[in-house]
């Protein structure tokens, strides 16, 4: 399908994004909790605006939480080669010039302007990041006008009787490039543009301007957002120290919990600066002595770390080794090949979506490989298919194992520095209980 018919629902999308989900919700990340689903409305015409923190990631995040064929709008510069702009299509984007495109070229906005108006009216969601440009930063930075100049012009174009809503949607990952990690995916309450129309007829800058300024603070509300500049990487790094225990939390996230510290750190700093001071010096002297000792947080949680215990996971490590060096080496290329790439991205940003797109490129080689070896080798052929779908379990599996392991060693890590009376984990434990003492006190 191409641009005429962008809104049309397309089967071989529909393939494709399935596959891509699979390996988005259940392999790449461990755990995908979408929230706010039932403050959509696609009945009307919506456009979804969430904060760009990781790359191509942040439209990942918002595919693979929602069943629905959304259209996302890009800069048309880079639909400039033929054969390209026909994948974006496919892809179901479209494209918005701006003035560095030419002057002359903005007219062609208006066919996108209307194309977009259809494909919200068939029920599709657009997808805009305001931010216009990534960063690895939890902050919202200063939202772009084009997205409000967007959903003005689209309610132009259908002569101010539609109504139009943006909603704003918050991600959050709980580390923004290692594998199998946390992504939480909040949608808030809707914004209905049709509030600003009668702003906009008399003063168009002036609604753009109040629409961006009502969108930003509504996305702040659904999203980690850290505002200090001076202490943000203190901030931040609290979070992990405070929270990092509540990253699989269904019931109360990570990420409202986050908010909460967040907020509570600039209640703290308002009130007693001194203090707020002296938090944010210790959470930074725990990242550094953590990072020399090489012990983590979930280490420093943990008050005792039996001897026995370490021992016995010691034993199940080697009992179930087997199965560990199988699912490493049915995936070590897809796992190994993918990182390695990623790691050459210079743009740290990238990094998740570079290793994102090997790994789903591989399996796209590997996948087919190893069904025909598997029908093959293996008979009968129900049983060769089962053994194909448990490759990627191994893989996890051996993912898991590997996690165990280090977790095994940094206790017996843990357990030599109580033994040899180590000054600088004596004074990294009490500064870690002090500091969430002080915490859980706010």
């Amino acid at each position: 399908m191409g641009k005429k018919n962008i809104e049309k629902y397309d089967i071989f999308y529909q393939l494709l994004k399935k596959y891509v989900d699979f390996w988005h919700n259940y392999i790449f990340y461990r755990k995908v909790l979408a929230y706010g689903k039932d403050n959509l409305d696609f009945s009307v015409p919506t456009i979804l605006a969430p904060n760009h923190q990781n790359a191509l990631m942040d439209a990942m995040a918002v595919i693979g939480t929602l069943d629905r064929q959304l259209v996302f709008l890009a800069r048309a510069d880079i639909f400039k080669k033929k054969f390209i702009a026909r994948i974006l299509y496919f892809l179901k984007i479209l494209p918005v010039y701006r003035i560095r495109d030419g002057y002359e070229n903005l007219k062609q906005n208006d066919d996108t302007f209307r194309d977009t108006l259809r494909v919200m009216e068939n029920r599709n969601g657009v997808v805009i990041l305001p931010e216009g440009n990534h960063a690895t930063y939890r902050k919202l930075r200063q939202l772009k006008k084009g997205i409000c100049r967007i959903a003005f012009q689209t309610a132009e174009a259908s002569g101010f009787n539609k109504e139009i809503n943006i909603v704003p949607v918050g991600l959050e990952y709980s580390h923004y490039w290692r594998f199998r990690q946390v992504l939480t995916v909040v949608y808030g309450h809707p914004i209905h543009v049709s509030e600003y129309y009668d702003s906009f007829r008399e003063n168009p800058t002036r609604a753009i301007i109040e629409l961006r300024d009502r969108l930003s603070a509504e996305m702040k509300k659904v999203m980690v957002h850290i505002d200090e500049e001076e202490d943000y990487e203190a901030i931040n790094e609290l979070r992990n120290i405070v929270n990092e225990k509540y990253s699989d939390s269904i019931k109360y996230p990570k990420l409202f919990r986050d908010q909460r510290l967040v907020s509570k750190m600039n209640d703290l700093h308002t009130a007693d600066p001194a203090a707020y001071s002296r938090i944010c010096s210790d959470t930074l002297a725990v990242r550094d002595m953590a990072t020399e000792l090489k012990v983590t947080y979930r280490q420093l949680r943990k008050k005792k770390h039996p001897f026995v215990w370490m021992l016995l996971s010691s034993v199940f490590l080697l009992l179930v080794m087997p199965v560990f060096l199988l699912g490493a080496l049915l995936n070590i290329l897809t796992f190994r090949v993918s990182y390695i790439k990623s790691i050459k991205s210079k743009d740290p940003a990238f990094i998740s979506t570079a290793r994102y797109g090997f790994f789903l490129g591989l399996s796209f080689i590997f996948g087919p490989l190893y069904l025909a070896l598997s029908l093959i080798f293996i008979k009968p052929w129900w049983l060769a298919v089962i053994a194909f779908l448990m490759i990627p379990v191994l893989g996890i599996m051996a993912w898991n194992w590997f996690l165990l392991f280090r977790r095994t060693t940094g206790g017996f890590r843990i357990w030599n520095l109580i033994r040899t009376k180590n000054p600088v984990f004596a004074r990294l434990r009490d500064t870690y209980n002090n500091l969430i003492k002080r915490i859980a006190a706010l």
